[in-house]
């Protein structure tokens, strides 16, 4: 009872939050850099309130690397759009059906330069590998992270997509050391206990050359940063793409064992976000 009355304390205070940043910015769609692949109708449930939201971080993208650079993120087409709004509202589904957390429908995508992203005890980052970010940005998004914040970063691969992330989260984290989660962590086990770590596959590459990865990402890695106490702060999924996993976890083209992963590890991540 005391682990229950822990969790729905986390989430009375994450509703609240919630509620304060939906205060100072409304809920708004913006443009998938996958079009139809990843556009999703809104729930008729979308203005109901929740103790839980989502939060997807916004971020501007550097020209060259992996996706589209330059352009307006603030509009949306870019980076950061990756496995939106599909992913998100089909993990929403998720939650709602294995847990008890009251979650939103719908997703808030955050913009760094806001103080709405203090009020996210969760924050997706999709496919961040030419991230770049103003002093101000990586400064709010460092303070949020040591506030109690948790920040996921999935769907990239490869050595060079790992390098563009690698720029962008040293703005963020400039002298945190990147670590390897050990099997025993307890990320892997707040909800489901994941003791087979296998890669979780991108649909594209399936479908252009039948390999699960982009580029010379073919094995998985579960890393993470961790803050002075040693609370995992960024999760980072790297050669996995856990976006796929949930937006296409009803499309019989996409392995069932990937969406199987994705999501169970998905609502652990989160559950540890609020609990830690």
């Amino acid at each position: 009872m005391r682990a229950g009355r822990k969790l729905r304390a986390a989430i009375g205070a994450a509703g609240l939050a919630a509620g304060l940043a939906l205060a100072q910015k409304p809920f708004r769609e913006y443009i998938p850099i996958e079009g139809a692949d990843s556009a999703a109708a809104l729930p008729p449930d979308f203005q109901n309130t929740a103790e839980l939201v989502l939060g997807r971080l916004m971020y501007p993208s550097s020209g060259g690397g992996r996706g589209r650079g330059g352009g307006n993120w603030l509009n949306g087409g870019t980076n950061w759009t990756v496995d939106y709004p599909r992913g998100d509202r089909t993990f929403a589904i998720a939650i709602r059906r294995l847990t008890r957390i009251d979650v939103r429908s719908v997703e808030q995508s955050v913009n760094p330069d806001d103080e709405d992203l203090f009020y996210f005890p969760y924050m997706h980052a999709g496919m961040p590998t030419n991230w770049n970010f103003t002093e101000k940005q990586a400064g709010n998004i460092r303070e949020y992270l040591l506030r109690g914040g948790f920040m996921l970063c999935d769907s990239f691969f490869g050595t060079q997509e790992w390098e563009g992330f690698l720029r962008g989260i040293r703005q963020i984290f400039p002298d945190r050391e990147i670590v390897e989660l050990p099997d025993d962590d307890p990320i892997f086990g707040s909800i489901f206990p994941v003791r087979e770590k296998y890669q979780v596959g991108n649909f594209r590459s399936m479908l252009r050359n039948g390999n699960t990865y982009r580029a010379d990402g073919s094995v998985p890695y579960w890393r993470a940063i961790r803050d002075d106490r040693g609370r995992v702060v960024v999760a980072i999924n790297f050669n996995n793409d856990f976006g796929d996993s949930w937006q296409l976890a009803d499309d019989p083209r996409y392995p069932q064992q990937f969406s199987y992963l994705g999501i169970r590890q998905g609502l652990n991540y989160l559950v540890y976000a609020m609990t830690h």
